[in-house]
């Protein structure tokens, strides 16, 4: 994985949370921008990038954080397949994320436009410090314009075609913990809270 990931992890944000500014930071102090973020240490966004997955995974993973121009480079080559970033969404808390190949290429599918999702196995991605969501509605959407910004407790994802009507699984968060994001998008997936009990 190498610019072309970065490149491609960038775009992607930007279509699913355009309203928002990439931003990281540490737990109990003011969020920061993503002009605060290329100002961190390497040591610090690699420690940020890193703490989005468990520790089974993070040990191995590959890491991507923001230089002095406020673009993502390589740091650290993953040996597992997976690859860690210290913040993907515009907000002012830390929502770094750690992904596999398969959730590379739903990302790459999306920022392409493509009709749906190519990867033929499912992705898995970890955001183990948690992550944000659009409502509209009641529904939970790709797009945040005249959308609410909802926190998300710390989860991991199945980037995988999830059908709605055939699982029977909520679409929205719920006491179970277990819901599918993106109901009515080709680029459905599974959300896995950690701990439902969480939920704000």
């Amino acid at each position: 994985m190498t610019r072309q990931f970065l490149l491609s992890l960038l775009i992607t944000c930007s279509l699913i949370f355009p309203a928002m500014a990439l931003s990281g930071d540490k737990p109990g102090k003011k969020g920061s921008t993503v002009k605060e973020v290329k100002a961190m240490s390497e040591k610090d966004q690699t420690a940020l990038a890193l703490s989005a997955a468990p520790t089974r995974i993070s040990k191995d993973a590959g890491v991507m954080i923001y230089g002095a121009d406020g673009k993502l480079t390589e740091v650290r080559k993953s040996t597992n397949g997976f690859i860690c970033v210290p913040t993907v969404m515009n907000l002012p808390v830390p929502d770094p994320m750690c992904m596999d190949a398969a959730s590379y290429q739903w990302l790459t599918d999306v920022t392409n436009n493509a009709p749906k999702p190519s990867n033929t196995v499912p992705g898995i991605a970890y955001m183990e410090r948690g992550g944000s969501h659009f409502e509209k509605d009641g529904k939970v959407v790709m797009s945040g314009e005249g959308a609410k910004v909802v926190k998300e407790p710390p989860h991991w994802m199945v980037m995988w075609p999830f059908d709605p009507a055939a699982s029977k699984l909520p679409t929205v968060p719920n006491p179970s913990g277990v819901y599918i994001m993106f109901e009515d998008s080709p680029y459905a997936h599974l959300m896995v809270y950690q701990d439902p009990n969480k939920m704000k």
